[in-house]
């Protein structure tokens, strides 16, 4: 069982910026690759990040690629996602994720450990 906990969620103004920690235990944490997902009200949960166990291989929605960074710490068990330049519409409840692959991948079937969320909300 993994166990995932997300911090650094908030209130900013466009084209602030934030950085969401996602702390992790139960299993050794550089077997698997870890995500980021959102879910915005009344849509989908989609891909936001991924990055693959060693951290060298990252994936992004085309969305937020340039201005999103995802990393790792494996030592301290930890993966976060840096936001910069944000927009209204990255307003969303973000979600930490676990998966069984050490591939980074945005599909959601890859992921087993899920993270409770932390609300970000951009403001215009």
């Amino acid at each position: 069982q993994v166990h995932l906990v997300e911090s650094g969620g908030g209130l900013v103004q466009a084209g602030g910026s934030l950085r969401l920690s996602c702390a992790a235990s139960g299993r050794t944490f550089s077997t698997g690759a870890m995500g980021w997902f959102r879910q915005a009200p009344g849509k989908e949960r989609e891909f936001v990040a991924s990055i693959s166990g060693s951290g060298g291989v990252t994936l992004y929605k085309d969305s937020v690629e340039g201005r999103f960074t995802i990393s790792r710490d494996n030592p301290q068990s930890t993966v976060y996602l840096q936001m910069n330049s944000l927009k209204p519409e990255d307003t969303a409840v973000y979600y930490c994720a676990g998966a069984h692959t050490n591939r980074a991948t945005r599909y959601t079937p890859h992921y087993d450990y899920w993270g409770q969320g932390t609300q970000v909300t951009v403001s215009s």
